[in-house]
């Protein structure tokens, strides 16, 4: 690794033929350039987004950059815990081995609502999720092991609060939610790595940095949607640098010992002081399986490997 422009250089020779990728949100942006650095690696990637149409051009776009056509795409909607349910159904069913997990589905603005889980729609697509998509290819992973995750999580966890008596309310500011799901995703991480030492698995969070992009598209104040934009365009990473933080994290033999850390431009970074309370990861971890709706079949803290209907 080397300093380039106030940025550690991530790159590495490794390559990936014969390994399995899952990128979620990968139809744009840092999560597309991801896909493409794997693809370029010579794995078989899969992407995953809600819509059909930008999930087939951003796998003309992939194939094209990496010259790679062993490109496959899956819908998922965050909204719904049944359709993250219904990807990794598909997982089991299509694909014999999953060597990289890259959570990169994140939002913001999004609806002060409940979803039909009843989750708040902020909390649901940035965290609950992707926890429930983890929890549920674990089994496959372990099996193709050594095998990793990244959670991609945000500076914004140094906002964040779990509360978990009041972590689905209703009519806090977006920001708050958005920064207590990544904070939430570095104590999922945090957890998990405990109770699957020794498995072959390794769980990585990451920060990416404010990335150029129109993160806030969603917002529905005119001023404030152009102004945020505005300021990541000018502002942000280049999305094809930020992308080589997640490939470092899952590929690199540099971070093999460094399974359940926070990283940001491929070191070690500082998370949060709660990432070090084990009560508090812990209930988040037994509450967010209860939230979820972890069937007895599925729970491979139970089982060696869950029943997917």
């Amino acid at each position: 690794m080397r300093v380039l422009d106030d940025f550690i250089e991530c790159e590495n020779d490794v390559h990936l033929d014969g390994r399995v990728a899952l990128v979620t949100g990968a139809t744009s942006g840092s999560g597309l350039e991801t896909a493409k650095k794997l693809a370029k690696r010579g794995a078989r990637v899969i992407i995953a987004s809600r819509s059909s149409a930008k999930l087939s051009d951003a796998k003309a776009e992939i194939i094209k950059s990496s010259g790679n056509e062993n490109i496959v795409t899956r819908t998922v909607d965050y909204e719904s815990l049944k359709s993250v349910r219904n990807l990794a159904h598909e997982m089991y069913l299509f694909e014999t081995r999953l060597d990289i997990l890259i959570n990169n589905v994140g939002a913001i603005a999004l609806e002060d609502r409940l979803t039909s889980d009843n989750l708040h729609l902020m909390m649901q697509v940035n965290y609950f999720g992707a926890f429930l998509l983890t929890f549920l290819l674990y089994p496959l992973m372990k099996s193709s092991a050594p095998s990793r995750i990244v959670n991609v999580s945000s500076l914004a966890i140094l906002l964040g609060y779990i509360d978990l008596d009041h972590v689905n309310d209703v009519g806090f500011p977006t920001f708050t939610y958005y920064a207590n799901a990544k904070l939430a995703s570095v104590l999922f991480t945090v957890e998990m790595n405990k109770r699957i030492q020794g498995s072959g698995v390794n769980v990585y969070s990451m920060d990416p940095g404010l990335i150029k992009s129109k993160f806030f598209r969603h917002s529905n104040n005119t001023f404030w949607r152009s102004f945020l934009n505005g300021v990541l365009m000018l502002f942000g990473r280049d999305p094809v640098r930020t992308a080589a933080m997640p490939v470092f994290l899952a590929i690199d033999p540099g971070v093999s010992n460094a399974s359940g850390k926070h990283f940001r431009d491929c070191a070690e970074f500082y998370s949060s002081w709660f990432a070090h309370d084990p009560v508090l990861t812990k209930r988040l971890w037994d509450e967010s399986k209860r939230l979820v709706g972890i069937t007895p079949e599925e729970d491979w803290e139970l089982h060696l490997r869950p029943t997917l209907a």
